[in-house]
């Protein structure tokens, strides 16, 4: 795996696992800090859609194929990063796999991991700008989930 092939982001979150789990697995409040309208829920083996609110991202469609929910600990899911995945297919097209994993911090409230990778199976022209886009872009999530369980 290359050093290009896997973002990684961590932060401890003074909340506990039942609220980080609640924040990033049910569909509404996913959206709300995600800055996301999801339109479905996410369920294992199925296929959760949104449409991204983030400024200068609404042209993007969210569509998450979810893998696992293994309750307070891993949700994982499959996308299309940098695409409109309205015209991709999950069988066909590359997609990179999104982890979140919950462990209790050191001290109290959670530990949330982030690792998103595959970026080295994308088509070249995609590989680079999605990286970078999505590094920058999972800065900016964990601030913003951080701010919505409360810090």
């Amino acid at each position: 795996m290359s050093n290009t092939d896997k973002i990684e982001k961590q932060i401890i979150l003074k909340a506990p696992r039942s609220r980080v789990w609640r924040a990033i697995t049910d569909y509404k409040e996913f959206g709300t800090w995600f800055r996301a309208k999801m339109e479905t829920p996410f369920v294992v083996g199925k296929i959760a859609h949104g449409q991204i609110t983030y400024p200068g991202y609404e042209h993007l469609k969210l569509e998450a194929l979810v893998e696992t929910m293994d309750p307070e600990h891993t949700f994982v899911f499959r996308w299309h990063p940098g695409s409109d995945a309205q015209n991709l297919s999950f069988d066909k097209d590359p997609t990179t796999r999104v982890e979140f994993r919950l462990d209790d911090a050191p001290g109290g409230g959670t530990r949330l991991t982030l690792v998103e990778s595959g970026f080295d199976a994308l088509p070249p022209a995609l590989r680079e700008k999605a990286f970078r886009d999505n590094d920058g872009g999972w800065t900016e999530q964990m601030k913003n989930i951080e701010a919505h369980v409360g810090g």
